[in-house]
């Protein structure tokens, strides 16, 4: 896991995964905006390559991480993941008010909250 922890990890993933969405798009039909999302992956790449002055980029990107960190760290996964389950509330509301049968915001709430509490009974035991 030498890789993960290099400066070079997340630069490289961001645009592995814009050559994905790249190839994507182009499959989709559209390569021009397959162009785009390539574009801005790799400037999301290069800001977190180039960013290592900054405290937050260095946490970030893994390595300026410390204790402080990871609690911030931990806080925005679970501020994001709210945010997520949320709209996934909200669009499975939404479907089953048009009439439809709310998938796949269903399976996704689902998987959600599966893992939740598959989470919360992993951590209890091993705490």
């Amino acid at each position: 896991m030498r890789l993960a922890k290099s400066k070079w990890f997340v630069p490289l993933f961001a645009v592995a995964l814009g050559l994905v969405v790249f190839a994507a798009q182009w499959i989709g039909g559209d390569p021009g905006s397959g162009l785009e999302s390539l574009g801005i992956m790799t400037a999301v790449g290069a800001l977190f390559l180039l960013g290592g002055r900054s405290e937050t980029i260095r946490g970030l990107r893994g390595d300026g991480r410390d204790e402080r960190f990871r609690q911030i760290d931990i806080h925005a996964t679970a501020l994001a993941g709210l945010a997520v389950i949320l709209a996934i509330i909200v669009a499975f509301i939404v479907e089953l008010a048009k009439g439809h049968s709310g998938n796949p915001y269903g399976w996704l709430g689902a998987i959600g909250g599966l893992t939740y509490l598959l989470a919360i009974v992993v951590f209890r035991i091993r705490g």
